[in-house]
């Protein structure tokens, strides 16, 4: 007989219920989803081609566990052009996916016990790193009333200075589709220079902005650049989620620590990814603007129709592909006002509190679906919450 199967470790990890949720509307074809976090385009044509073409070269083997040096190279030119961020190979590992990035970041940083500060309402995977490393979070509450941006006079309020050793950022945001200003990342870089904390900076949806907002790399800043380890994908930007490839770059001995660590978690990065992902940086980018486009078309859309809805508050979200509205006028919990939606108007979206204790009184709404169906959607959730007035 095993003594035990499953670690307390995994059993105190929170059960989320978008998996759930997702795949209800998966099952039943009326059901409209709101909830997909992976973009509804196909990957660009130039770099399905580009791996065709690598499977054809025989692709198929390890890469070193850093990352292709080709690649590498393409990368580094990326940063000095969009983020003015100046790298050299041994400031990059290539990693699977930026999902793991966090977690070589994470396992690198902190000990048991140790803090990381990481946003409320943020990516559903913040917390659970932490806590699978037996760290200790310590959120960062947003409020709907400053535009979900940072207050560093909050984070004085909430940080353990002799414990935390960390910030986690995400700019454009998911949830809420906020974008950092210039001021507030200057704020916080003041933040973490003051109790000497490492900034990992989640910048997976960097070209998706919309309208004035502008996307600036905390790493840019004058004085940050062995203070910030920042983190980008070809998920969002080239609708390359199943390719899963990421990047991190930052300070030399930090990433020499997580190149280190990547022997014994994935190893390396897909080898057919990462030469697919140079085509991606270098070939034409006019597919991602194209996307960007529809997504402002949507987004002006979708936040315009959930404000006509009676009970519902939107902020215009300025980047990602989120709205995020406030449905706390109708006295029901998140979790079970989703359900509700799903249930009477056969639309699917991800409740607030998935994203922390903060998301409380909010929805997540997708707008990575055809416009066509997000209007659909839009009039079903109309017709059916005036069933709740």
């Amino acid at each position: 007989m095993l003594r035990r199967i499953i670690s307390e470790r995994e059993t105190e990890l929170p059960v989320l219920t978008i998996g759930r949720l997702l795949h209800i509307a998966e099952e039943d074809k009326r059901v409209i989803s709101l909830g997909p976090g992976e973009p509804d385009f196909s990957t660009p044509k130039n770099i399905i081609a580009a791996a065709k073409k690598a499977l054809d070269r025989g692709y198929t083997h390890y890469s070193p566990p850093e990352g292709r040096s080709d690649l590498k190279e393409a990368i580094i030119k990326k940063l000095r052009k969009d983020n003015r961020i100046h790298a050299s190979p041994d400031n990059i590992v290539v990693t699977t996916g930026s999902t793991e990035a966090i977690m070589l970041a994470l396992m690198c940083t902190i000990d048991p016990g140790e803090g990381v500060m990481y946003p409320d309402p943020g990516f559903l995977a913040y917390r659970p790193s932490v806590e699978i490393l037996n760290g200790m979070p310590i959120p960062i509450q947003l409020y709907e009333e400053d535009g979900f941006q940072l207050d560093v006079e909050r984070m004085e309020k909430s940080i353990i200075p002799e414990k935390t050793n960390a910030i986690i950022l995400n700019t454009p945001s998911n949830p809420t589709g906020t974008v950092f200003s210039r001021k507030v990342l200057e704020e916080v870089a003041g933040f973490a220079i003051e109790y000497g904390l490492l900034i990992i900076a989640d910048e997976a949806y960097e070209k998706l902005v919309y309208g004035d907002a502008k996307h600036i790399s905390i790493g840019s800043l004058n004085g940050m650049e062995d203070r910030v380890l920042t983190l980008h994908s070809f998920s969002k930007t080239y609708a390359m989620p199943g390719f899963r490839l990421g990047y991190a770059v930052g300070n030399e001995k930090l990433i020499a620590a997580m190149t280190k660590l990547h022997l014994f978690t994935s190893l390396c990065a897909p080898t057919i990814s990462q030469v697919t992902a140079i085509e991606a940086l270098k070939g034409t980018q006019e597919p991602v603007k194209k996307m960007v486009k529809e997504y402002d078309r949507r987004r002006k859309m979708i936040v315009k129709r959930l404000n006509e809805i009676p009970g519902f508050s939107c902020m215009e979200p300025k980047g990602a592909f989120y709205a995020f509205p406030n449905i706390s006028y109708y006295r029901m919990k998140s979790l079970k006002f989703a359900e509700w939606l799903l249930k009477n108007a056969k639309v699917a979206v991800a409740p607030g509190t998935e994203f922390g204790r903060m998301g409380e009184g909010f929805i997540r709404c997708s707008y990575a679906t055809a416009y066509p169906k997000i209007e659909k959607a839009m009039d079903n959730i109309e017709r059916v919450v005036k069933r709740l007035r």
